[in-house]
């Protein structure tokens, strides 16, 4: 089991590289969060705030991503692993034509 994060604020953390996973992040507030390059694999992101993160670089490979707001972050064009992240559907503000890469 990973970091249990749960509900915890990251707002503006720098978590550049970190490896999170298999992190409980349920709920947790990481607007404006770097999570450039993170390994963020098997995390459950389930209900987090990443509004405005930055994504860029990072693995989310297996990841749960329900209901998590997504505005605004940056970086989703190059994440690995989208195709197999549970609840991207569900996730809010994600853009109208946003297709995950099938990497």
């Amino acid at each position: 089991m990973g970091a249990n994060l749960w509900g915890t604020d990251l707002t503006a953390a720098n978590l550049y590289g970190a490896d999170l996973q298999p992190a409980l992040l349920v709920d947790a507030k990481l607007p404006d969060s770097n999570l450039s390059d993170a390994n963020l694999t098997a995390a459950n992101l389930t209900g987090a705030d990443l509004t405005g993160a930055d994504l860029t670089g990072a693995d989310l490979t297996n990841a749960n991503l329900t209901n998590a707001n997504l505005t605004g972050v940056t970086g989703l064009g190059s994440v690995t692993g989208l195709k197999s992240v549970t609840g991207l559907e569900s996730a809010k503000g994600l853009p109208p034509d946003f297709l995950p890469s099938t990497t």
